[in-house]
């Protein structure tokens, strides 16, 4: 079974300028859309809260997200997953406790409201949702409780810290209910007629989100780095820049998805980024390695046309191994939910650049530095003008 039958002569390299024109213009798009709207960030970088729930009854994310706010939460994230019969949704919110630059003011104010109560120390931790305060004499725990909780602040637990006495005071550390409670409470509000369970939380404080997404950004610089030295080893010091490029487009482009759907950006989305690298560098190399083959074989040749040939050369091998990779991505499209949906079709887009830059934007590049090197050999007058082609060196494996 042959998909190509016989040798093609396609004039892939013959376009080269025009398809690096579009690139550039296409990448230069999404970094500035980067730079203007930025991604959607997931709760993996952003921080923040997630509820999965599932209703046993119909409802539509719209009436979902209208209910979790009357309810009391503020600007939720509402997104189906799943069939609409399903009636599945996920609730994003930004903070992991119910405590908030708002709410611990209202907090402050309804315990020195307290009766007979001396503040002495207010302390507060947002992002570990915690309150401690000081007072001259005793309080009962019971009771700053329930002046937390009617400021409309949920509390899971208020203890009595250690050291505290007549003498030198009183201390108590408040612990904010987590935003989950606040869902239920909002969604049991807010969504009349049906009944709902909580199948899955997940909490991502601001620092480790930050830590994330920091770390993610250079797994992908090292991955880059790592392959610009293993192909400059390789082949010849001409080809790694081809390779660095290529890949870096890939990554602006595979971004470029994100931005453009709004799709979250989380650490499925570091996945893809680092998968896609992979995939292209690995599609590059087999050129790479059949234009080295074909260099010998063609002494002379100018460079444009050697590397023509190769891409010929592997034309079926790089149809096969991206139309069945593609044929497994189909699948999760068809049937995935969720992050999964999103994994499949950045995947799906990560491969259709990935072969394209192995061909438009590493080849020509490897053409443009050998082109440079002959011309600079010519002006230092070493006498030997050299062709294109001509002045790259040759490596065995």
């Amino acid at each position: 079974m042959q998909i190509i039958k016989g040798k093609t002569n396609i004039d892939f390299i013959g376009k080269r300028r025009v398809a690096v024109l579009v690139s550039t213009a296409l990448n230069i798009a999404v970094l500035v859309g980067i730079a203007a709207a930025g991604f959607n960030w997931g709760v993996d970088f952003a921080g923040g809260t997630l509820v999965e729930v599932k209703f046993n009854g119909n409802v539509t994310a719209e009436k979902v997200r209208e209910g979790a706010v009357s309810g009391g939460l503020h600007e939720p994230q509402v997104q189906s997953i799943g069939a609409a019969e399903d009636n599945t949704f996920i609730l994003r919110m930004g903070g992991v406790t119910q405590l908030t630059a708002e709410s611990v003011q209202a907090a402050e104010a309804a315990i020195r409201a307290l009766p007979g109560i001396e503040l002495t120390g207010f302390n507060k931790d947002l992002d570990n949702g915690l309150i401690t305060i000081r007072t001259k004499g005793e309080v009962k725990p019971d009771d700053l409780k329930a002046a937390v909780v009617g400021s409309g602040t949920g509390v899971a637990n208020v203890a009595v810290l250690p050291g505290s006495s007549v003498e030198s005071g009183f201390q108590y550390q408040v612990t904010s209910a987590g935003m989950s409670d606040k869902v239920k409470e909002a969604l049991t509000k807010g969504v009349t007629g049906v009944t709902f369970e909580v199948r899955r939380t997940d909490y991502v404080g601001p620092q480790v989100g930050e830590q994330l997404r920091n770390k993610g950004v250079a797994a992908l610089l090292l991955a880059m780095l790592s392959i610009l030295v293993y192909v400059a080893f390789r082949f010849d010091l001409k080809f790694g820049p081809g390779a660095l490029v290529a890949s870096l487009h890939d990554v602006v482009m595979v971004a470029g998805y994100y931005l453009v759907t709004r799709r979250e950006f989380n650490l499925t989305s570091i996945a893809v980024l680092l998968t896609i690298l992979g995939y292209s560098i690995n599609d590059t190399i087999v050129i790479y390695d059949r234009i080295r083959e074909e260099m010998v074989k063609y002494k002379g040749k100018p460079l444009p046309e050697i590397i023509n040939i190769a891409i010929n050369d592997t034309l079926s091998r790089t149809i096969l191994t991206g139309g069945v990779t593609s044929l497994s991505l189909v699948g999760l499209l068809i049937f995935g939910v969720g992050e999964i949906f999103d994994f499949a079709a950045a995947m799906l887009w990560g491969i259709i650049v990935g072969t394209y830059s192995s061909v438009y934007i590493a080849s020509p590049l490897v053409i443009w530095l050998d082109e440079r090197e002959a011309a600079t050999k010519a002006k230092a007058g070493s006498g030997k003008t050299g062709t294109p082609g001509g002045a790259m060196k040759e490596k065995t494996a």
